[in-house]
């Protein structure tokens, strides 16, 4: 399996990345996506499909979306058998009460947090990525 699985050297190589634009998740009935949209996950659910897709474009489709956020691509590539990196990751943004949604995908692991405090969240994770390249311990272990 490819992708690095060493906890501090994801932590330290995360290197964030805050994309441009507003995202919002919506749910559509069935699998199919209305045409038009490009979102950037979809994920089905007994209860019916989530997208995560640009604002503009939910508004433009009349779906409702939910929870504004930005999207942020931690840009190391973690292995998907990482033990412990979104734990860390998600627990240093609640710390600071960010709500994030994590998102792993085959090379990279992605947060969605609210818009009003997407620069704060680049900011805490910029701190841990410092600490774990300085050898600081970022990860309290029992």
């Amino acid at each position: 399996m490819s992708g690095e699985t060493d906890l501090g050297r994801l932590l330290a190589g995360m290197r964030p990345e805050l994309r441009p634009g507003t995202y919002v998740f919506a749910v559509v009935d069935d699998d199919a996506v209305p045409a038009g949209l490009t979102p950037v996950m979809s994920f089905r659910e007994a209860e019916g499909t989530t997208l995560i897709l640009p604002e503009a474009q939910a508004a433009r489709a009349g779906l409702t979306g939910a929870f504004p956020c930005r999207w942020i691509t931690l840009t190391v590539h973690s292995s998907l058998a990482a033990i412990g990196f979104l734990a860390a990751v998600t627990a240093r943004l609640a710390e600071r009460g960010i709500a994030v949604n994590a998102v792993s995908a085959f090379h990279h692991d992605h947060l969605f947090v609210p818009v009003a405090r997407a620069e704060e969240a680049m900011g805490v994770l910029r701190t841990l990525a410092d600490h774990a390249a300085s050898g600081s311990p970022v990860v309290e272990r029992p």
